[in-house]
């Protein structure tokens, strides 16, 4: 059993660990989320990509998404840039404020920036790269501010409540007002040939998303989770395996902790707000709060 790499241990409450099938966790996981509740976004194709002959069946659990990812033509690409997110007009009528809009789509292309910089030299948009990348926003499901608020007396009220004594246990947001975003994405070549695409759809869970008193809470914090689905797909000419426990690269971290991006093309999207922007989120703070405006970027 222990040669099996899709077991692992985890600790039990007794403080005795036992084993744990790896291929389980996405059930197990899949349950919870059920039965503490989800936002429902539905995955519809809203005409932003240039085709969609290319896409495969819709699949997952957490993130619903048809994708279509062309290795052999991505092999040979050095460069990439991206073009700023838009919205459908659909997508941007259900959030009242323009700057809650450009906030989010400030935050997908920033996650997506940082990620591709992984592998690829980031250009600034409108300059010559092997690929480019253009995202549009196709729906967002509201967070509902009030019962954000709520939810985050509950959930961090619960947490001093709970032993710290007794180990891996958290305190399940409650699964009111919950937010979602649905992305449709695509990556062209020089010629115009799409050389991966993404349609992509996420709700908010009571497990996994902090609630964060915004109309935009939860459509903010899915941005990077979209952002990681596609980079991955990009960088690894393929779609990535479900369960992902690759370091993060120091670029990457530094990113994180709101530090000079690898390429300042990424400067372009902002910095990100780092341990400030996590201890905002963990106490249920809206995210404008901590967020950097975006630098001008000097080109030469």
């Amino acid at each position: 059993m222990r040669n099996d790499p899709s077991i692992f241990s985890i600790r039990g409450f007794a403080g005795s660990p036992r084993p744990f099938p790896l291929r389980d966790l996405s059930l197990a996981l899949s349950v919870i989320v059920a039965i503490s509740g989800c936002a429902s976004v539905p995955l519809e194709d809203a005409g932003t990509l240039t085709s969609y002959s290319n896409l495969g069946a819709s699949k997952g659990k957490l993130s619903k998404k048809r994708i279509y990812v062309d290795g052999q033509g991505l092999a040979a690409v050095k460069t990439a840039s991206i073009v700023p997110t838009t919205y459908t007009f659909a997508a941007a009528s259900r959030v009242k404020s323009r700057a809650d809009r450009s906030m989010v789509s400030n935050a997908l292309d920033r996650a997506l920036c940082v990620a591709l910089s992984d592998k690829y030299q980031m250009v600034p948009a409108g300059q010559p790269a092997d690929i480019t990348v253009r995202s549009v926003i196709t729906n967002v499901v509201p967070t509902n501010k009030m019962a954000a608020g709520i939810a985050t007396v509950v959930t961090v009220g619960g947490g001093f409540a709970i032993p710290s004594k007794v180990p891996f246990v958290g305190v399940p947001r409650l699964p009111i007002g919950l937010g979602g975003l649905a992305v449709e994405s695509e990556a062209v070549d020089s010629g115009g040939v799409q050389r991966a695409a993404i349609v992509w759809a996420r709700g908010a869970n009571a497990i996994q998303n902090n609630p964060r008193v915004s109309q935009v809470g939860d459509a903010y914090g899915l941005a990077s989770k979209f952002a990681s689905d596609f980079s991955g797909m990009l960088i690894a000419g393929k779609e990535p395996k479900m369960w992902d426990i690759s370091l993060p690269t120091r670029h990457g971290v530094q990113s994180w902790l709101g530090g000079k991006p690898k390429y300042s093309a990424c400067e372009s999207f902002g910095r990100a707000p780092g341990v400030l922007g996590a201890i905002a989120a963990n106490y249920g703070l809206p995210p404008e709060w901590t967020e950097k405006k975006p630098k001008p970027v000097v080109t030469h």
